[in-house]
């Protein structure tokens, strides 16, 4: 009876190793976020007239296509994670799970998310959502061993799922939507720049060439990163310009973007790594924040 308990014990616990090493491979804070951005475009395009069912489903939906993105992006890149310490513990270096039993799940869970996409939405939200996947899986992920263009080509993907949530509600693309896609568009750029700058170490490690100009932490680096700042905040105006959202979402928008501004001010005063980490948590707060905002700020 005791051998019976332990050996029951033993498969649990391998069990839940397992699956806890799925859940990391999903990034899940990172897929959090993606799933967020799909449900502030829904919302904002619905005004605020739900369909809960809908939306929960987008959201599902849009997490576990991020997963699986993730997921691929881990497969691919299991020799350069195992380069850095940042990465090394991940599933696929700490050998919890291999190549096989990955991909078999980035296969599932992109089938599931795209097939609950096509149930629940339309065939334009499932089309930009299997091109997200296919240009942040197969086409950014080689491209951050060649240069800084990973970085255009990686904020492509990283700005759809505001879009896609959008295409979800209306099930077309107007301005209204562009300009949600361009603000998480551009707040890509200071958002990879910030974190390519922290990480810079390992990524040489890794070969990965992210930084823009020259790929030095130096002053043209941080201008590049205060450029990109600045578009911020006139295009944090436009959603109140075209009567989506009201003043009181716009002056948020412009305090959040000015004080993301200044970081980026501190980092040419004297590019170190302590002012740009402070520009990469600036970026995690600045897009929810934001988002949020224009939620609370919608004009019906």
């Amino acid at each position: 009876m005791i051998s019976g308990d332990s050996a029951n014990i033993k498969v649990t616990s391998l069990f839940a190793q397992k699956a806890k090493a799925y859940v990391e491979l999903t990034k899940l804070r990172l897929s959090l976020v993606v799933s967020f951005s799909s449900a502030f475009g829904y919302v904002l395009a619905m005004r605020g007239s739900v369909d809960w069912m809908q939306l929960t489903m987008l959201f599902i939906g849009g997490f576990l296509i991020s997963g699986a993105s993730c997921t691929i992006n881990q497969v691919l890149e299991v020799e350069y994670d195992k380069l850095m310490k940042r990465t090394q513990s991940r599933p696929l270096p700490t050998n919890r799970l291999n190549a096989t039993e990955s991909l078999w799940f980035a296969g599932v869970v992109a089938i599931l998310g795209l097939y609950m996409l096509m149930i629940w939405t339309n065939w334009l939200t499932v089309g930009l959502a299997a091109l997200s996947m296919i240009l942040y899986s197969f086409v950014y992920t080689p491209l951050k061993r060649v240069g800084p263009i990973a970085v255009f080509v990686g904020a492509i993907p990283g700005a759809l799922p505001p879009l896609l949530g959008w295409t979800a509600a209306t099930g077309d693309i107007n301005h209204a939507a562009m300009i949600i896609f361009g603000i998480q568009f551009i707040w890509q750029f200071p958002h990879f720049w910030a974190i390519a700058w922290v990480a810079d170490e390992d990524y040489k490690k890794a070969g990965f060439k992210l930084l823009p100009v020259k790929g030095e932490k130096d002053l043209k680096t941080a201008f590049q990163i205060m450029t990109y700042t600045l578009f911020l905040i006139p295009m944090g105006l436009l959603p109140m310009y075209f009567g989506l959202t009201g003043v009181n979402s716009a002056v948020v928008a412009t305090v959040c973007g000015v004080l993301f501004l200044a970081s980026t001010i501190k980092l040419m005063k004297d590019q170190s790594r302590k002012s740009a980490l402070r520009i990469m948590f600036g970026s995690f707060l600045y897009l929810p924040i934001v988002q949020i905002a224009y939620l609370l700020d919608m004009v019906n």
